[in-house]
Order: C-alpha cells, then sequence, then structure tokens
C-alpha cells in the first residue's frame, strides 16, 4: 500500500496507483461493505475480546448502512438539480446518529467523486448548502443528465487517468484487466456504467473524450486508447495528475499498487 503521508513526485511515482481491489462499492466504502455482509455466526464464542471485535463490526456495519442511504438521497438530489442543505441530511437520513455525520458524508462524497464523476461543493459555508459539480470539470454528466441514467463520468475519469498513468496511451488488454479487478468487464452489463465496452469504445470516442485506435503494425490487430480532443478541451493531464495525488492521500484503501501500465 502506498503510505498516506507519501506524495508522487514524478510520472513513475504515480505509476501502480489505481484501483483494483475489487467491486466499487467494497473499495469506496471500504472494510464496512465487507463486514456488512458477513454472518455474525462466523465469529468465535463471545468473550471480552471478541464481543469488543462483534461491537466494532457492528458499527461498521451502520456506518456502511448510514453511508449507502446518504449516496442514495445525494443522487437523488443531483437527478432533480436541488440543492443540498445539511439540516435536511441529518434530520431526514441520519437521524438518531447525527453524531456519525461527518464520517458518513466524508465517505459518501468520496465515493461520488470516484465512482460518479461528481464532487460536491458547498457554496453556503453558514447555513452548510451544498451542490455538485463535475469533478475535474468534465461536462460528461451534464451531457446525459435525463434524471434516469447514472452518472458515469468515474470510469471516464479512471480511463483517463490510465492513459497518464501509462504515459499518454494504453493498450486495451491493460484497460480491462485493472477494470476487471473493479467488477467491470466488457460485454457485461454493470449496474453503474451499463455496457462498459460500448462506452470506451464508441460511445465516448464519438463525442471526442477517447481516441481508440489499432496499434501500428500490430497483427493480429491489437488496439489502444488515447485522450481525445474534448478531454483536453475540458481538464488537463496535470489536473488528473493533482486528482491522483489527493485521492492517494486519503489513504490506501482507495488507491494502491497493484496496477502497473509499464
Amino acid at each position: 500500500m502506498v503510505p498516506t503521508n507519501e506524495l508522487c513526485t514524478s510520472e513513475e511515482d504515480l505509476q501502480g496507483q489505481i484501483q483494483a481491489q475489487g467491486p466499487v462499492e467494497v473499495q469506496l466504502l471500504g472494510a464496512e461493505a465487507e463486514d456488512a455482509s458477513t454472518p455474525l455466526a462466523s465469529f468465535p464464542p463471545v468473550s471480552s475480546s471478541s464481543a469488543a471485535v462483534v461491537v466494532e463490526i457492528l458499527f461498521k456495519r451502520a456506518l456502511y448502512v448510514m453511508t449507502t442511504e446518504l449516496l442514495e438521497f445525494l443522487l437523488l438530489k443531483y437527478r432533480t438539480k436541488e440543492p443540498i442543505f445539511q439540516a435536511e441530511m441529518l434530520n431526514m437520513v441520519l437521524r438518531d446518529n447525527q453524531a456519525n455525520f461527518p464520517v458518513v458524508f466524508r465517505k459518501a462524497t468520496q465515493c461520488l467523486q470516484l465512482v460518479f464523476g461528481l464532487d460536491v461543493k458547498e457554496v453556503d459555508h453558514r447555513e452548510h448548502i451544498y451542490i455538485m459539480v463535475p469533478t475535474l470539470g468534465l461536462t460528461l454528466n451534464e451531457m446525459q443528465r435525463d434524471g434516469q441514467s447514472m452518472p458515469k463520468a468515474g470510469l471516464l475519469l479512471t480511463a483517463l487517468s490510465m492513459i497518464v498513468l501509462a504515459g499518454g496511451r494504453i493498450c486495451e488488454e491493460k484497460i480491462w484487466g485493472v477494470l476487471s479487478r473493479m467488477g467491470i468487464f466488457a460485454g457485461i452489463e454493470h449496474c453503474i456504467y451499463g455496457e462498459p465496452k460500448e462506452l470506451l469504445t464508441q460511445v465516448w470516442v464519438q463525442v471526442g473524450y477517447l481516441q481508440y485506435r489499432q496499434v501500428p503494425y500490430s497483427h493480429p490487430a491489437r488496439y489502444e486508447f488515447l485522450w481525445g480532443p474534448r478531454a483536453y478541451a475540458e481538464t488537463s493531464k496535470q489536473q488528473v495528475k493533482d486528482y491522483l495525488r489527493r485521492v492517494n492521500r486519503r489513504g490506501p484503501r482507495f488507491f494502491s499498487p497493484q496496477f502497473a501500465v509499464m
């Protein structure tokens, strides 16, 4: 794992930071997601030490449930284009668990950023009112904002990041190698992103976010991804590197050195 107190300072240091730990909800909500599916019967008989373990697991489960509920609330606000009031989050979602709001809010907003490509921005510091803005200025979510489909810019940002880490281009096999470890597979419908191969090789190519082309002189034919003109117009590779550094500072559960593109 990359230590949380280290900052990447070079192209090589950025290598290997794409997440590859499992399904997206486990990656982003952390151990609570795994513990939430662990039956209590699997734990040892109750003793003073095991009782403390059970209490910790129950607390993590509660955090996972609260984070999931808050995430659903925030996505509803995004679809309806309504501002987000902290008072609403406390009274409608957290209710009797308001003391846990800072942790739950942090986890939910991190998930919004990494999975959906949305940043939560406070616009009124006195009343604690928030709005959602696209991560790194990517307007993809606004393009497909029909009130029904899920925001998909998180997957696009992952692809753009991998291209940057690979030095400007990356072969298709490595893209799918990383995404498969995140629970995203070519040709298989994903609950958030739909059919990911269609997005990466057709939809986002047509709108200019990605280039998808045959590797020169490859026999049999192999394909690679590069940034498209729209990606250059809306963000920059330096902004993506800065974004990766910020995410890496949060802790190793988000980005681990299991991805090598060299």
